[in-house]
């Protein structure tokens, strides 16, 4: 199947999704997840109708702008993010998925300060509490978001989850519960620069279960761009 057809199954799905939990297709923004497709097929991806491209790698999402890939869409981040990289990004996505720690916050608001601009984030919550991924623990959401209250430069737009691998789409249920959760009980309390507004979880594999566990952000690249190649030593 070509990338148009690709792209209109899964927004017939984020469709269906939508629907089945009380919504519109429209409440839910499907994010692209581009990383090792190059300009030519994001362009391609784009002129098909999608709405948002979300990028795993600074220096990839670097290169393909200046190639005019994104024209057309929105951009995002939502790779892991070193603070060193923070200032390519600031004031060039419109939202940064993948915030993990307070040090984060921090460089990405002076960087904004710099710019006289402010820079929406979401904070990335390990779910799972797998030691191998970033992300705050549940339990310090609220002291992050205080801190988040306190920098300037900076806008908390929601949360982000990605989960532990499970092998068939139910098993996530859990950590997307978990995530709405956390969303619920946090948006219920006054922190400043803080609007919890989106919650980003589900990718091919389970975006629609997660829809239906209020996401109202997906991130699909497999189902949209196919399997993807990596280089010798890359993964």
């Amino acid at each position: 199947m070509s990338i148009a057809e690709n792209l209109a199954l899964v927004q017939e799905k984020i469709a269906r999704a939508a629907k089945a939990s009380g919504r519109e297709p429209g409440d839910v923004l499907l994010v692209g997840a581009t990383k090792m497709n190059d300009a030519a097929r994001v362009k391609e991806a784009i002129a098909a109708g999608l709405p948002c491209c979300g990028e795993n790698r600074v220096q990839e999402l670097l290169e393909k702008n200046a190639a005019g890939a994104y024209e057309g869409a929105q951009l995002h981040f939502i790779g892991t993010l070193q603070k060193n990289k923070a200032k390519y990004l600031v004031g060039l996505v419109s939202l940064i998925h993948s915030v993990d720690s307070e040090a984060l916050m921090r460089e990405i608001g002076r960087q904004a300060e710099k710019r006289g601009l402010t820079q929406d984030i979401l904070l990335e919550i390990n779910t799972g509490g797998e030691v191998s991924k970033s992300g705050f623990r549940p339990e310090e959401l609220p002291a992050a978001l205080e801190k988040a209250g306190e920098i300037p430069g900076i806008r908390v737009r929601g949360l982000m989850t990605v989960p532990p691998i499970c092998r068939a789409p139910e098993e996530n249920l859990p950590y997307f519960r978990l995530l709405r959760q956390l969303f619920i009980d946090n948006g219920e309390k006054k922190y400043d620069n803080v609007h919890m507004d989106f919650m980003s979880m589900g990718m091919s594999g389970d975006y629609e279960a997660a829809i239906a566990c209020g996401a109202n952000i997906v991130r699909v690249g497999t189902a949209i761009f196919g399997q993807r190649i990596y280089p010798a030593g890359k993964g």
